[in-house]
Order: C-alpha cells, then sequence, then structure tokens
C-alpha cells in the first residue's frame, strides 16, 4: 500500500525538507510504481532518461482530450514546440543573438554586488527576500526591457503561476487553477502592451526584439508573445531563487565543502553542476503517453498521468557513486537539473551565469554566517521545491 501512496508522501508538505528517502524508496519500488489514482511514478536515472527524450511522452494536456487553448512551447509537443521555441530563442540566445545572455555577465555581477552592500556584519538576513529573490527577477526583467519601478508586480502574478502548476493529487485545485489563469492574464497583458510601445522604436531587450523582427514568417503572434513573455519571465527567475538557496543552506551544513570552494574558488563550476544534481530547483515533470509506451516490463497506456521524477534520478545509485555525497569535484555529472531532451530548460546558461556570480559574491560571507532555522521553512510547492525563507545570522 506504501508504494501506491508514495506521491501522496511525496507531495505532502511534512515531506518538502527532506524527500530524498521517500526518492530511494521510489527506486527500490520501482523502476515503475503505479499509483492508487492511476498515475504511474517513475525515479530511476536510466528510465526516466529514456522517457523524457521518448517523441511518444506529450507534455500537452490536451492529449487527453480537452478544448484548444493558447499553450507556452512549455506544454507543447513538435513541431508545435519547435517552432515556438525556436522564435523565443532568437532573440536569447545562440546562434542568432550569441552575446546576449553572455553579454549580460558584467550587469549580473553589479546586480550581485549592489544587493551585497546593503548587508551588515551581525544582522539577520533572509537570504530568499533580501538575496536569492531580488537577483535573477532583477536580471530577467532587464533582460526584457521591465522599468525597475515594475518589477515588485511579478512577485505576486509569479507565486500564482508557480501555485498552480504544483503537482497535487488528490487536491482540489479549482482555486489555485483559477488564480494562475488570472495572473497569467494580467501579466501576459501588461508584457504585451510593453512590447507593443517599443513597436517600431527597437531598443536593446527581448520585448524590442520580439515585435520588431523584420521577417512576418519569424513573428510571433500577439498571444504567442503573451505566452511566451510570461513562460521567460517565470522561468527565467523561479529555477534561480532555488538553485542560489538550495546552494547556500547545502554549504552552510558542510562546512568542509564551503571551506574547499573558498581555498579553491575556481571549483565553483563543477559545484553548481553538483548542486542541480544534489538539491536541484526543479523535482519533477508529468508527461502523458500519446500510445501505449513500454518502459521497463510495465505499459504506461495511452493518456495516463506519468510523474518522472528528475530529482530521484539525480541520485540513483546505478548512475551515481555514493549520490546521497555532495561532492563538488564530482567528475561526468549528467544531472536532471534542467531536465533533458528538447525540453531541455533553455535559460540552463543565464541560470549557471547567475549562480557563479551569486554563490562567488557570498563565499567570502559564507564562513561567519550561520543558519538561524535548519530546516527552513520551505515552500509549498513539491514540484519547484526550495527554502521560503532562508535566516542567516552574518
Amino acid at each position: 500500500m506504501a508504494s501506491e501512496t508514495l506521491l501522496e508522501r511525496i507531495t505532502d508538505y511534512a515531506s518538502r525538507p527532506d524527500p530524498y528517502p521517500l526518492y530511494a524508496e521510489l527506486r527500490a519500488a520501482g523502476p515503475v510504481v503505479r499509483q492508487a489514482d492511476g498515475s504511474y511514478l517513475i525515479g530511476t536515472y536510466h528510465e526516466v532518461a529514456a522517457l523524457l527524450h521518448d517523441p511518444r511522452m506529450s507534455v500537452d494536456p490536451r492529449t487527453r482530450g480537452g478544448e484548444a487553448q493558447q499553450l507556452p512551447f512549455l506544454r507543447l509537443d513538435d513541431p508545435e514546440h519547435h517552432r515556438l521555441r525556436t522564435l523565443a530563442m532568437r532573440p536569447f540566445g545562440p546562434p542568432h543573438s550569441p552575446h546576449r545572455v553572455d553579454g549580460m555577465r558584467g550587469e549580473i555581477d553589479r546586480i550581485t554586488q549592489e544587493l551585497l552592500a546593503s548587508f551588515r556584519a551581525g544582522e539577520q538576513i533572509d537570504l530568499v527576500d533580501d538575496f536569492a529573490y531580488p537577483l535573477p527577477v532583477t536580471v530577467i526583467c532587464r533582460l526584457l526591457g521591465v522599468p525597475r519601478e515594475d518589477e515588485p508586480l511579478f512577485r505576486a502574478w509569479s507565486d500564482a503561476l508557480v501555485a498552480a502548476a504544483d503537482v497535487r493529487p488528490g487536491a482540489d485545485t479549482t482555486e489555485t487553477d483559477k488564480a494562475g489563469e488570472q495572473a497569467k492574464m494580467e501579466m501576459g497583458g501588461y508584457l504585451v502592451n510593453l512590447a507593443e510601445q517599443r513597436r517600431g522604436k527597437p531598443s536593446d531587450d527581448m520585448l524590442s526584439a520580439f515585435v520588431n523582427e523584420p521577417d512576418p514568417a519569424l513573428r510571433l503572434t500577439r498571444e504567442e508573445l503573451a505566452e511566451t513573455a510570461v513562460l521567460l519571465l517565470i522561468a527565467g527567475h523561479e529555477t534561480t531563487v532555488n538553485l542560489i538557496t538550495n546552494g547556500v543552506l547545502t554549504l552552510l551544513r558542510r562546512p568542509d565543502q564551503l571551506d574547499l570552494l573558498r581555498r579553491e574558488p575556481d571549483l565553483l563550476p563543477r559545484a553548481v553542476e553538483e548542486l542541480l544534481r544534489y538539491e536541484p530547483p526543479v523535482h519533477m515533470r508529468e508527461r502523458l503517453p500519446r500510445a501505449d509506451v513500454d518502459i521497463a516490463g510495465t505499459t504506461l497506456p495511452e493518456g495516463a498521468s506519468v510523474v518522472l521524477v528528475l530529482a530521484s534520478g539525480s541520485r540513483d545509485p546505478k548512475r551515481f557513486v555514493e549520490p546521497d555525497r555532495f561532492d563538488p569535484t564530482r567528475p561526468n555529472n549528467q544531472h536532471f537539473g534542467f531536465g533533458s531532451g528538447i525540453h531541455l530548460c533553455y535559460g540552463g546558461p543565464l541560470a549557471r551565469i547567475e549562480a557563479y556570480s551569486a554563490l562567488g559574491a557570498l563565499l567570502p560571507h559564507l564562513g561567519t554566517a550561520r543558519l538561524v532555522q535548519d530546516p527552513p521553512p520551505y515552500r509549498q510547492n513539491a514540484m519547484l521545491r526550495g527554502p521560503r525563507h532562508l535566516p542567516l545570522q552574518l
């Protein structure tokens, strides 16, 4: 019976501080574990990887039937996904805009230092509210061209959208779904109106690039622009908040590894990859088979809910040596921190730069910092897992 309710136990808020023993239980019961509600739970590395790359596994909720609706490319399958993702990528990164993200390094370092400058020795801070949230939201707002005075608008919208995206078996999601739709409509309307102000008056930001695309075949419709801009803003900061916060929490719990990084800061890029494996910002993703799919001796029926527990796969001892040990020197670290396959997070390069800047700047201060509360209070969301607050004594 326990394995049949694993998803309920994993998503229960009581499991948020440490879901990893449940992931070990999932792998032991798997590779494929059918749940009481008819969904399937998968947490072993090789099976998760295979299904992330299987074109029969859909992300489109319309796979189960239901009315047509405008969806962001994150929730579409190819070929629609490929078309929209390609158009969204044009002003964001290689090959069309190769310097956009890399060119933000100096700006990201400046924003990081501005935030750190407000800290005072001996005071208590909340790493989330005072640093890990404002850094990436400021960066993505600058990339899109959102005026600084409007940046605070996005927190409430973002919270509502993230709550609506959570995996909550058996819960009544009517109100959170409604709030999420309202937030998406308001944020999308705001961003489209902002973009329209730049039509014919190009400036050096992504909204301007979207509306001033000279080739009609490469332009987004108004609806596509709204969905894409909202997705960029949410995906562009929510995961990075968790990456930075989980990273600081992990290092403060492991003074030996913190000391190693302070002595050898050149290890930071590998340490960030290890954080993406060990304490990832995204823990699970849902897929819907478009046909019956056989995996590890089990048939996943067409239209069934299949939950891929990425964070469990990244702790699978059949793929990683001593997976429950945080090792910033770990080689060959092919984790699921940004997913895999055609839906690999294309904001990954930006998130990495932000994490290098944030953790690199924080390292000198963490040697004398102290966790005020451990475990800290976590967000409700089981899919995008991270502390809601992280109080530190400097």
